[in-house]
Order: C-alpha cells, then sequence, then structure tokens
C-alpha cells in the first residue's frame, strides 16, 4: 500500500489529497485563494498567498490524519500555469505574480508573433496575452525595474515546491506554456529567451514531470508528523494533471473539463501543433506523450454570470433548465457565451459575447439551457479543431463541476457525436494527477499514470436531441463569425 499527497494550486483556490496506491481518497482539504484585479483586464495574486493555502492544507490534514500524513511516502504537485513570477537573487517574489486570465499584454502579443512568425510551431500555441513572454515583454516595457532586478523565473506550483524543499526546478509541461521552451525538444530555447528579453541563465533546470524535484524540509516534516526528506514529484501543469487524474495516459485518450473555464485534452503521441486554430500543444505528464488542448474561457463562470443576473444559483439555474420541455428547448435563445474571450479555434481574447433569438417568453431556465449549450458548441469546436491538426481522439472521459449537470453532459456527448465516461471521483482530477505522479517518484512504475480509474457511468449521444440542436448550431456558427468578425 502506497499513500502520497497530491496538491493542486487553482485560480480559486488549493485542494490537496491523500491518495492509497494512487486511485482511493484517504483523506483531503481544501484552502480558497483570493484573485487580485488592480484594473480591468488584470488577474493577480501574491505567490506567498499559494504557499500559505498549501501549508493550511496540510496543517488541516496533519490534524485530521495523522497516522496517514506519517505514512505518505511522497509529494506531488499541479498548478495554474503560464502564469508570470519573477524572483530577486534571493528567490524572493518581486512583485505579484500575472495570471493565466490576465489580458494587458495583447499589444505585446502581435509584437511577439512579428518578432518570431513561426512561435507557434516551435511552442505551445499562438501568442496569447495569458501565456508567459508576452507578459515579460510588458513588464519591460512598463516595470523596468522589476525585469533589471529579476534573477529568475518560475511558474505557480515550481514556486510551491521551491518552499517545500529549497530546490528551484520545473518540468516541460508547465514549461512548455511559457513560449520560452522548445515544446518539441522539452528545452529552454536560447532564441525565444532572447525575443523575449529573457535571460536563459535565469530559468530553473527541467526534470521530467514524476520525478523527484527535491526533499521535504525536515521542518516541514516536522510541523505535519510526516518524514523527512521524502521526494516532491516535479509535478505538472494543472491540465495535464487533471488528465492524469482522470486516467489519461495513452494516446487517444480524451479529457473534457468543464471547470471555471473549460478545456478539451487529447493525448497524442506526436507534436501536432495548431497555432493558427489558437489550439495549445505541449508536453503530457506521462512518457512519450504530448497533449493538445482547444479552450474555452468560460465555462462554469458563464453559467455563475447566467445566475447572477437571474437571481439564483447556478445549481438552480441547471436543475431548472434541465426540467424544461422540449419544445422550450427549441424555443431557448442562442447564446455565444464567449465572456473573457475565445482562445480556440477563433483566437480572438477580445471577443465579446453574443445572444440571439430573445423573445418575450424567455425565462431564466431558457437562459441557463442557452449558457449550458453554448459551452457545449464551443468544447465541440474545440474538438473539431483539434482533430484537423492531426490530434485524434479514441476514448472521452469528462470531469469538473459541470459533469454534475446530467444535462450538460448530455449535451456535450451530443454536441460532439460519442459517448462520454464519468469517473466516480471527477472533483479531484488535478490533485490526483499530481498524486500519480508522487507516485512514481516514490518508485512506482509509469504504468500506474495510466491505471483505469472506477467510473460512475456513462452518457451517450442522445438522437432526438441531436436534431434539435442541428438548426441551433447553424444559428451559434453565424455568432461566432461575427465574434471573429469583431
Amino acid at each position: 500500500m502506497t499513500l502520497t499527497i497530491g496538491i493542486d494550486l487553482g485560480t480559486s483556490g488549493v485542494k490537496a489529497v491523500i491518495l492509497q496506491d494512487a486511485e482511493t481518497v484517504l483523506a483531503d482539504a481544501a484552502q480558497p485563494i483570493a484573485v487580485s484585479i488592480p484594473h480591468v483586464g488584470w488577474s493577480e495574486q501574491n505567490a506567498e498567498d499559494w504557499v500559505a493555502a498549501v501549508w493550511s492544507c496540510l496543517d488541516r490534514l496533519a490534524t485530521t490524519a495523522p497516522k496517514e500524513m506519517a505514512a505518505v511516502s511522497a509529494i506531488g504537485l499541479s498548478g495554474q500555469m503560464l502564469c508570470a513570477l519573477l524572483l530577486d537573487k534571493s528567490h524572493k517574489p518581486l512583485r505579484p505574480a500575472i495570471l493565466w486570465n490576465d489580458q494587458r499584454s495583447i499589444a505585446e502579443c502581435a509584437e511577439l508573433l512579428s518578432l518570431c512568425p513561426d512561435i507557434g510551431q516551435r511552442t505551445n500555441g499562438t501568442p496569447d496575452p495569458g501565456i508567459t513572454a508576452p507578459k515579460l515583454l510588458w513588464l519591460a516595457k512598463h516595470e523596468p525595474h522589476i525585469m533589471r532586478d529579476a534573477r529568475m523565473l518560475l511558474l505557480t506550483k515550481d514556486y510551491v515546491r521551491l518552499a517545500l524543499t529549497g530546490e528551484v526546478a520545473s518540468e516541460p509541461t508547465d514549461a512548455g506554456g511559457t513560449q520560452l521552451m522548445d515544446c518539441r525538444t522539452g528545452e529552454w530555447d536560447r532564441d525565444l529567451c532572447a525575443i523575449a528579453g529573457w535571460n536563459p541563465d535565469h530559468l530553473p533546470p527541467i526534470t521530467q514531470a514524476w520525478k523527484a524535484a527535491g526533499g521535504l524540509r525536515p521542518q516541514l516534516a516536522q510541523r505535519w508528523g510526516m518524514k523527512p526528506n521524502i521526494p516532491v514529484a516535479a509535478g505538472a501543469g494543472d491540465n495535464m494533471a487533471s488528465t492524469l487524474g482522470a486516467g489519461a495516459a495513452r494516446p487517444g485518450d480524451a479529457v473534457l473539463t468543464i471547470g471555471t473555464s473549460a478545456v478539451a485534452c487529447i493525448v497524442d503521441a506526436r507534436f501536432h501543433p495548431g497555432p493558427e486554430r489558437a489550439i495549445l500543444t505541449s508536453a503530457h505528464a506521462a512518457p512519450d506523450c504530448f497533449l493538445s488542448m482547444g479552450v474555452v474561457m468560460s465555462a462554469t463562470a458563464a453559467l455563475d454570470w447566467t445566475a447572477r443576473l437571474s437571481a439564483t444559483t447556478a445549481a438552480t439555474l441547471a436543475g431548472e433548465a434541465e426540467a424544461m420541455e422540449p419544445q422550450k428547448l427549441t424555443a431557448a435563445p442562442v447564446f455565444l457565451p464567449c465572456l473573457t474571450g475565445i482562445r480556440t479555434p477563433a483566437n480572438r481574447p477580445q471577443a465579446t459575447g453574443r445572444l440571439e433569438g430573445l423573445h418575450p417568453g424567455v425565462d431564466r431556465a431558457m437562459m441557463g439551457y442557452a449558457t449550458m449549450e453554448g459551452v457545449a458548441f464551443q468544447i465541440a469546436d474545440c474538438i473539431t479543431a483539434q482533430r484537423e491538426v492531426g490530434a485524434i481522439p479514441q476514448r472521452f472521459i469528462a470531469v469538473g463541476g459541470g459533469t454534475r449537470s446530467t444535462l450538460w453532459t448530455t449535451l456535450l456527448a451530443t454536441a460532439i457525436g460519442e459517448p462520454i465516461a464519468l469517473p466516480a471521483r471527477g472533483d479531484i482530477g488535478g490533485p490526483a494527477g499530481a498524486a500519480r505522479l508522487a507516485a512514481v517518484a516514490a518508485g512506482a512504475s509509469t504504468d500506474v499514470l495510466s491505471a483505469p480509474l472506477p467510473m460512475r457511468g456513462t452518457v451517450d449521444p442522445d438522437p432526438a436531441l441531436a436534431e434539435r440542436l442541428a438548426p441551433r448550431k447553424a444559428r451559434f456558427d453565424a455568432l461566432v463569425e461575427s465574434a471573429r468578425r469583431g
């Protein structure tokens, strides 16, 4: 019996789980983290808040599961990707981290593309304000004193691992999101660094996601009643860890995440970049695999927005939409819920939502339905684009908070025309994937990364629903074209 801890550092909070044999949850803890929005379109967090939240979770596990903590053999990390956290020569943050959903560097994206026209074929995708390199160009223009004093660039989970172990390191899944790495080779690229104005000597060494990247500091081990110097795995970016946590580590495996944003992750044996479709492609956290990612910027966030307008909760709104009669469904508006822009496939970060078909009979249940349908259509568009560049899905699994809605998962299965399996625990993908990486760091075979998970069921496409969706998808496509034209 092997016990490991998986820690997932999300945008809104941290979740930590103790897993037995990389499958069974023995204990878990969670802690929220605040996001700072100093200006419209900006998004930042204090790096020390990440550490404090992790410490809070591990303190709680030490109190509620002391025997299990004492038996833990390794720790793994998963984290929100694409941030820019700059450290000084003492490895202290020089300013708050700029997050993945920050939009301030739109102009720098065009500059980066003009300086390196083939960047999308060499890195994880076409320049986007969420990615790290454009943020560095913005900082050089607007906060040159920060760039002058910076001696290290770290990503979210890598900073927490530094606090846990005292060691600086990263790995290809997360580092591949910086646009400073050649994603085909998994190595830092000096030419890309020069274009972004960053000294490659100020980047962490790279190891594989499933290998140890330091040992737990003895004083922290004592605080939590754990064995000192147990390995802390290099870990993975959140999309890769969530994909692993759903048991997807073989080419053809596909995981659809319906969370704050939505991501279609397809495991691929080859590097199939798709910058012209704003597809992100990076190393997967499993040997000899890449991960193709199609991104929908607002998923449950869009339903939360509709619920706020309707003076109710997202869960209530989803329930009311699910109870609608079929004829009411066809009378619902058609909604493109791109409230924070479009990434895949149109790449319009400044796009705003589009709504068509309002009439006096529209109620909040119909608006809730239109929101969920619009997200499902966007995910289907991502998968179509990924297929077109060569990333071919063969088996689908869905995870995330949105999978609690039977209507939403049925809409998604019908929109993509494929059955979708639902794991018994679809809410712990990130920490479960991190815990699997920890198990390998502790000595397990990499076969554990692809071990199947218990499933709670499968959702099949609904032929009658498909007939009703076909004309609505044509109207939706017209809204996408409108957003594309601006």
